[in-house]
């Protein structure tokens, strides 16, 4: 039987959303199941990153981040995680009472997320902590005279040594046969990787979906390849300056610059099996940040974005700069693609300097701004109820259930109206 890893700590409610379903996935795939409780706060440490990611993100991505773990929960049929006051709090002494326990013990890894997620409880009071464990059957008294020993403590700093060792750079971390993958959103890439692929969601879109990308993002190129798949003519292209929503909302200009290394390379290696799933191209190019003006400027002034056969100028100019390294920003590579796919590209690249050209696409930012956009690709849904925003190429099949009229994926986190 193959092994599944499962990196955690108590305080990430990803985390606990993986280990309400976890189990499930080792049985259904026929893997023996390891979890590994790790600090991630020494993780973060070590990464230099800040230990409370959530009063770092901009305000429209930390909206986001809440109805995410909505919608997932909702999803995966789990209870909705209830951020508790004082988050997040310091898991050290629940971990070690774990460890002296049974770092594997699934019951009481459920029961100590269950209480920090959804009871509320204070896991820094050893009393609370004792309840749980008797709740599961341990003597409290006996447990929670070992997490002080030297050795208990030695015992957590090594498996979180051996994390970081491994690539671990934030949880919960799944790993098969070496390979890591993370996110409790990256389970079906798990599941595929033990030789147990889940269906594939199929569903038949009432409303239309806009999809906001700019060429920049390699995340929005895949995007728009499972936008123009899902969607067909429901998806509704449009194009933005990403940069300029970056400095609307606060965030950096390049976010995988800021990343830490580990991240940085687990984000290439995730792009590549997302790519490869999709039987699509993907290197990534030798020139990077690219200025994308031009070929957003041209893609609105030249129509294409009204038809299914004219949208595939928008995929052209994507392949060319993430599959086969063209400089998207010189004037004769536009135009040629342009003239490739019908249209006067010499033309076009001539408007795209003009003053209706420039005014385009800063109305297509700013309208992507008013709609509470914060990155690439994002997707928005209008439904009756009122619009729905999904951010992330992988975020594409929620869009498509949403716009299918799954209840499911509804929040109450979005403002009304069309924008």
């Amino acid at each position: 039987m193959p092994d599944l890893e499962f990196y955690f700590d108590i305080t990430c409610p990803y985390a606990y959303l993986a280990s309400t379903v976890i189990e499930d996935v080792a049985r259904r795939c026929g893997a023996t199941l390891r979890p590994r409780p790790i600090l991630l706060g020494g993780i973060f440490a070590a990464r230099k990153v800040p230990q409370n990611l959530s009063e770092v993100l901009p305000p429209p991505k930390a909206v986001h981040n809440l109805a995410d773990m909505q919608r997932q929960a909702a999803l995966l049929g789990a209870d909705v995680p209830k951020v508790p006051a004082g988050h997040p709090r310091r898991s050290v002494e629940a971990l070690r009472a774990l460890l002296v326990a049974g770092a594997e013990r699934m019951d009481l890894i459920r029961a100590l997320f269950r209480a920090y997620w959804v009871e509320g409880r204070d896991l820094t009071d050893r009393g609370q902590i004792g309840e749980v464990l008797a709740a599961c059957g341990e003597d409290p008294k006996a447990v929670l005279a070992r997490i002080d020993d030297p050795a208990t403590k030695d015992e957590l700093r090594r498996r979180t040594d051996e994390a970081l060792a491994a690539g671990v750079f934030g949880v919960p971390t799944f790993v098969v046969d070496g390979e890591l993958y993370w996110g409790v959103d990256r389970l079906p890439m798990v599941e595929r990787a033990l030789g147990h692929p889940p269906p594939e969601v199929r569903a038949e879109p009432e409303y239309p979906v806009e999809v906001y990308f700019d060429y920049s993002s390699p995340f929005a190129y895949l995007g728009l390849v499972r936008a123009e798949r899902l969607f067909g003519n429901r998806a509704v292209y449009r194009p933005m300056l990403l940069g300029a929503v970056f400095r609307a909302v606060g965030q950096v200009d390049v976010p995988l610059a800021v990343f830490s290394d580990a991240k940085r390379r687990y984000a290439m290696t995730d792009l590549t099996r997302q790519a490869a799933e999709l039987g699509v191209p993907f290197r990534f190019p030798s020139r990077f940040p690219m200025r994308t003006t031009l070929p957003l400027r041209v893609t609105l002034r030249s129509g294409c974005l009204a038809t299914a056969e004219g949208r595939k100028l928008a995929h052209a100019i994507f392949r060319a700069y993430w599959a086969e390294d063209r400089d998207i920003s010189d004037p004769q590579v536009v135009a040629g693609l342009c003239d490739a796919h019908g249209f006067d590209g010499k033309a076009l690249v001539a408007d795209a300097g003009t003053d209706g050209a420039k005014r385009a696409l800063f109305d297509a930012t700013e309208r992507a701004v008013s709609r509470g956009v914060f990155g690439a690709p994002t997707f928005i849904v209008d439904t009756p109820d009122g619009p729905e925003l999904f951010w992330g190429s992988d975020r594409a099949t929620w869009a498509l259930q949403a716009a299918a009229g799954d209840a499911r994926l509804r929040t109450e986190l979005w403002p009304g109206g069309t924008g």
